[in-house]
């Protein structure tokens, strides 16, 4: 299974989500530069956190002009797995493969701390290792990560089962409906806010994020006719 990390002008967990595919799963996996037009050899694109160039403007707003968003795009409508984390997350709301929007925290503050969230959906490619009401520990670290969508949209995320995780307790940003991560319809694309490549070592406080990759693996394997992993 091949993953890419598209880097943008900006990007800062990019390394972070390189080394937790290699450490939690030992698939090969390449940077891919905002520039590029061809993610053919891929099955898994993950957008990773940071501050994308154009967030002054508002995040992702520019990002998604991207060559490269072309052929995520792509491989999205194709039925690749696609994860969008923090700012990655707001890339692909920004360019429409994801409903909502995030605006800033209510607390007007940046926030970087553990969270506790909830798995709401726990049959999208990045969530199957998990338990439906599983709550774990993934870290946030974000200033505009307040999840909104209108009340018709908000309706029709619950109706299709696309709120895949929602913080448990605290609500750190002001989000709607406490949504942390949601997917689109048929559950290849998941964002979320809080960071689950920072959370797949014992040395980083919580080892929740490791399935999460052992997720879109499996479903990746299980497409192909392979053996899951445990």
């Amino acid at each position: 299974m091949n993953f890419a990390v598209i880097v943008f002008p900006g990007s800062n967990c990019d390394i972070d989500c390189f080394k937790a595919v290699e450490d939690t799963i030992g698939q090969p996996v390449d940077y891919v530069f905002h520039t590029a037009t061809d993610l053919s050899k891929y099955d898994a694109i993950l957008i990773p956190g940071g501050f994308s160039y154009g967030d002054y403007l508002r995040c992702g707003a520019i990002a998604q002009f991207a060559p490269v968003m072309a052929e995520v795009r792509k491989a999205a409508e194709a039925g690749k797995f696609v994860l969008g984390i923090c700012n990655g997350f707001q890339i692909l709301t920004e360019a429409n493969l994801l409903p909502g929007a995030l605006i800033r925290n209510n607390s007007l503050k940046f926030r970087c701390h553990p969270a506790d969230l909830i798995v709401e959906n726990n049959s999208t490619a990045f969530t199957n290792a998990y338990s439906q009401g599983d709550i774990i520990d993934i870290p946030i670290a974000h200033g505009e990560g307040s999840y909104f969508v209108d009340d018709e949209t908000l309706a029709s995320l619950r109706a299709n089962n696309q709120i895949v995780f929602r913080y448990s307790v605290d609500n750190p940003n002001g989000s709607v409906d406490n949504i942390a991560g949601i997917c689109n319809e048929a559950g290849n694309v998941v964002g979320m806010m809080p960071h689950p490549e920072r959370a797949v070592a014992e040395l980083l406080g919580s080892t929740d994020g490791v399935r999460m990759f052992t997720s879109v693996l499996n479903a990746w394997r299980e497409r192909n006719g392979a053996a899951s992993v445990r």
